[in-house]
């Protein structure tokens, strides 16, 4: 089967395009290189790659010929850099979100679209459900909103099987801590690593639902199958424990990395909530679900992995 993977030159679009590869699967992977890196491509030279923007609707049709399900990755991530570029993230992610649908209706693929838990808000009572109504704080979580519907609507409106996974604070090798905008996880690592001191925003209470790249990959094998009862809907996909505070998160990786840093604590940052918690029984139901790596086990393993990638001890 051929697999369109945009975004695949990030993250998580890296970490899909090895799966699939290792499960036999023709890749087609789509990135502008804005964020993406083909380094984390390196090890997988069988991707077929294309250097294109989302918005240049002809280039994603043209990419997406052949292929039988989109994993939809690609964006304009981070919410600070929302409210910094509100234009440009509405632009690439909702606009891009568009063209990757045309494409699909036009191939006749199925889209797993990468959502996020960003557009829940902040809420009070938890853990946070699919059919609670939206609440964005930020461009970014806006535009996933916008995502989402258009994703429904062409289930709808033209019967391209679309399902949108909501991603909590998605972590794991390869992830970039030298990014402006990277998560407190690869930064936390790599400051404990070279000791620096680790910044945190705020008094570092704020509890976050923190999933393993390895889960959020089975999500996206699981989904993709297209079950009927999935079709145009959203699902979260969490790490299924308790939150787990930035402070703890600071304080395990110390441990494992034999350090004793002292942060630095700076003002929140604007759009962020103040706690995420996923209810996954809704992906569990329908899908088969199961977050396997709790956040112990998943700070082990990237943490080895940033020791290996970097020659630090």
């Amino acid at each position: 089967m051929r697999f369109l993977v945009t975004g695949a030159a990030g993250f998580i679009g890296s970490h899909l395009c090895r799966r699939l590869l290792a499960e036999g699967h023709e890749v087609v992977g789509l990135d502008d290189l804005s964020d993406g890196s083909l380094d984390k491509l390196a090890d997988t030279p069988e991707v077929r790659f294309v250097q294109a923007d989302l918005r240049e609707e002809a280039a994603v049709r043209k990419a997406a010929i052949g292929s039988s399900v989109i994993l939809h990755h690609g964006a304009m991530r981070s919410v600070p850099r929302s409210i910094a570029q509100p234009e440009k993230t509405s632009d690439v992610n909702v606009r891009g979100t568009l063209n990757v649908l045309l494409a699909a209706r036009e191939v006749a693929a199925t889209v797993v679209f990468a959502s996020s838990s960003s557009l829940y808000g902040d809420r009070e009572r938890f853990p946070l459900r699919e059919d609670m109504t939206p609440m964005p704080r930020s461009p970014y979580a806006a535009s996933k909103v916008a995502g989402e519907a258009y994703c429904r609507a062409w289930w709808l409106s033209f019967g391209v099987p679309t399902v949108a996974l909501r991603y909590f604070n998605v972590y794991g090798p390869g992830q970039d801590p030298n990014n402006e905008y990277a998560a407190v996880i690869p930064r936390f690592i790599l400051a404990c690593l070279t000791g620096k001191r680790p910044e945190i925003h705020g008094d570092g209470d704020q509890a976050r639902d923190f999933t393993f790249i390895d889960d959020v990959v089975e999500a996206n094998l699981l989904a993709a199958q297209m079950p009927k009862e999935v079709r145009g809907r959203v699902l979260n996909v969490g790490g299924g424990q308790e939150p787990t505070s930035v402070n703890r998160i600071l304080a395990i990786v110390a441990t494992l990395t034999g350090a004793t840093p002292e942060p630095v604590h700076t003002a929140v940052r604007e759009g962020d909530v103040r706690r995420t918690e996923a209810d996954v029984s809704l992906a569990r139901r329908l899908i088969g679900y199961e977050p396997r790596v709790d956040i112990e086990e998943g700070l082990c393993r990237t943490v080895d992995w940033f020791r290996s990638a970097s020659g630090l001890t």
